[in-house]
């Protein structure tokens, strides 16, 4: 039997009559004229939590557009805001609302104008897709209800008028009123918005990336472009030790030791006991945290061990940074090798053949015969950690998701997504390492970095796990690592040397010429893109628009959406994010100011202020037809159509539905 009958005898056995097979053709095909749906664009969160729920929750902004598509001359603007926060935070609204009110009548016809409001935007927002897909988002308490009430006809007809009315006046007979309002609001939630992309950084600078993971479990449709936040969190949770004390530091550097201690449970004891006993009592201010204006008061003692932590987990990181050089000859940092530039004797350092003071010539640690060495006392500290990472519950649930649904790219509706950038030389080329023993380059550069990352995953509990867990590190810090985008990473400088000359990271040629269509271009045909379709979707880089920087380069062909969810970019980018959305119209980028605080949204009705602008318009609203699902479902009609005339011409033969006659 060959490949094609076979196929079609396994593909018989979930079709068995011709009547099975056509009605599924008509299905798909009819699903295929249906509008696109709607894609939502975030980038570069950084454990923003409450910004990110926020801009989750409007939509970027898309829920309040639907509002007044719907209801512009019937409401107010103030009305249509209030039903817009009602919709994002439904709980806490509705207690909100209904303290305000004096009897249970106001109550009573409040949940009856709302309810009605409610549903009408839930018609409108479920219209574009099929019954079928509706009824899979519906809550399972009140599905029977909802798609009952979705089923009213806004077109005059009035024989179930009076159902519909007694329904309603049902659920608020039953004092229900506040649960159904709270699962219909999510349900258009839900609606609104077909495909999440999350294009890289969730981790770091920011205090709750857990939450928002947590949060990412629950969407219903959700792909993650990793960023290099996040692979050096995958990389630590691996079992790398250069990753773990990377992920410690920034952690110390941005006062934010709590996402280790109180999100994920790892003790920081044996670290600080280490820092306590081996660095001296006098603070150096290079290790001083950027404290959270918004916290509580220190403690001085607080602020002194979070110094003492942050200074000893440097500079084992700079250790074991070395010893993973020595290693690599292929990734060509023996420039970084700079504890062996140090002269300790004169508090120097020598750097590009200049010699610098040191601002901090305190080293209790390093034997300058044999400065990569651990001694006994941080092995033991750093063996500690790496069990406490590999064994946190919780932290592994958030790193096997971010594996099941990430990746180093992604191409999606003529769309190619990644973090950073895609390494090119000066001269425009795309630039290439060695991996393993073999030479790589573009597309299969990005390729072969996942596959390391993947086996370094899967592979953690091997010894010999370091020979995938360096590539990890690199793609963290490397030059030609498309996450990083620079030549170098100058953590130490800016730690230990005044002169800001030494501090110099120059950016991969990519960031120059992003802004040349036909480099654009020429990525976008390397991942098998049609260049004059096509955008290439970035983050990473915040966009400094009060500089007068555009997030829109190259005649359109690419887009950059890190504006600055982070609080610690903000001041230099000027807003608050920018955040993408492309529905069957075409593609709008949103741009937002900072958010303030969910009571702000919720007590004054305070949404994120946010300009949209458009990208591209569709001259045709695009069909399902034209999407990547699209064109899985046209394979499926023909597969389809293969075995209905296999049915017809007798290759294959119908299997009749028997009926079973139950015995009592």
């Amino acid at each position: 039997m060959d490949l094609t009958k076979k196929y079609l005898n396994l593909l018989a056995k979930e079709y068995p009559t011709i009547g099975d097979t056509t009605t599924e053709i008509i299905n798909l095909e009819a699903i295929m004229n249906l509008p696109k749906g709607t894609e939502h664009f975030v980038s570069d969160v950084h454990g923003e939590y409450e910004a990110f729920q926020h801009v989750l929750r409007n939509g970027s902004g898309n829920i309040k557009e639907k509002i007044k598509e719907i209801f512009h001359n019937r409401l107010s603007q103030k009305e249509m805001n209030s039903l817009a926060t009602l919709i994002y935070y439904p709980e806490n609204k509705i207690r909100l609302v209904c303290s305000e009110f004096e009897d249970q009548e106001e109550v009573d016809e409040w949940y009856r104008l709302t309810l009605s409001r409610l549903i009408e935007l839930c018609v409108f927002v479920a219209s574009k897709y099929t019954r079928s897909k509706v009824r899979k988002a519906l809550p399972n308490e009140f599905a029977y209800i909802i798609e009952e009430l979705l089923s009213k006809d806004g077109n005059g007809y009035t024989n179930k008028e009076d159902y519909y009315s007694e329904i309603i006046g049902s659920i608020i007979l039953l004092d229900r009123g506040s649960e159904f309002i709270t699962a219909i609001s999510y349900l258009i939630q839900r609606l609104v918005v077909d495909q999440l992309h999350v294009v890289g950084d969730i981790y770091d600078r920011g205090p709750y990336p857990d939450k928002i993971i947590d949060t990412l479990i629950e969407h219903h449709s959700v792909d993650v472009q990793w960023g290099n936040h996040d692979i050096l969190w995958m990389g630590a949770a691996s079992g790398s030790a250069v990753c773990i004390a990377n992920v410690l530091r920034i952690s110390a550097r941005y006062d934010n030791l709590e996402i280790i201690e109180d999100a994920y449970g790892i003790s920081l004891r044996q670290l600080l006991t280490f820092a306590e006993m081996t660095y001296p009592e006098d603070l150096n201010s290079c290790f001083y945290p950027k404290i959270d204006p918004n916290k509580e008061d220190y403690f001085e003692d607080e602020i002194r061990q979070i110094t003492k932590m942050h200074q000893a987990i440097s500079v084992i990181q700079f250790k074991l940074e070395g010893e993973i050089i020595k290693r690599h000859s292929e990734f060509q940092l023996d420039h970084r090798l700079l504890l062996s530039d140090i002269d300790y004797e004169k508090g120097t350092i020598t750097i590009k053949g200049t010699e610098y003071p040191l601002l901090n010539t305190n080293f209790p640690t390093i034997d300058p015969a044999d400065p990569y060495t651990l001694t006994p006392e941080e092995e033991l500290v750093v063996e500690k950690l790496v069990t406490a990472f590999k064994n946190c519950e919780r932290l592994q649930k958030h790193i096997a998701y971010l594996y099941s649904k990430g990746s180093m790219y992604l191409t999606y509706n003529d769309n190619l997504l990644f973090h950073g950038c895609m390494p090119l030389t000066e001269d425009g080329e795309f630039m290439g390492m060695e991996i393993q023993g073999e030479q790589y380059a573009g597309r299969k550069l990005l390729d072969k970095f996942e596959e390391v990352l993947r086996k370094g995953y899967l592979n953690k509990e091997h010894k010999d796990n370091e020979k995938y867990l360096d590539y990890v590190w690199y793609l963290w810090t490397g030059p030609v690592s498309s996450l990083f985008g620079k030549d170098q990473m100058t953590t130490f400088e800016r730690y230990y040397v005044a002169d800001k000359a030494t501090h110099e990271e120059k950016k991969n040629a990519y960031y120059k010429m992003r802004n040349d269509e036909k480099t654009c271009e020429k990525i976008l045909n390397e991942f098998g893109l049609d260049p004059l379709k096509g955008h290439i979707i970035n983050g990473h880089t915040p966009v400094k628009e009060k500089r007068g920087e555009d997030p829109i380069k190259a005649n359109g062909r690419i887009i950059v959406i890190d504006g600055g969810f982070s609080k610690a970019y903000q001041g230099t980018t000027g807003l608050a994010g920018y955040t993408l959305l492309y529905n069957s119209y075409g593609m709008v980028l949103v741009s937002h100011q900072p958010f303030t605080s969910v009571s702000e949204a919720i007590e004054n009705e305070i949404d994120i202020m946010s300009t949209r602008r458009v990208i591209d318009r569709e001259l045709d609203r695009k069909k399902v037809r034209e999407t990547d699902v699209g064109k899985e479902l046209t394979k499926q009609v023909s597969d389809l159509n293969a075995l209905l005339a296999a049915y017809r011409n007798g290759d294959i033969i119908e299997k009749t539905r028997q009926n079973y006659t139950v015995l009592k």
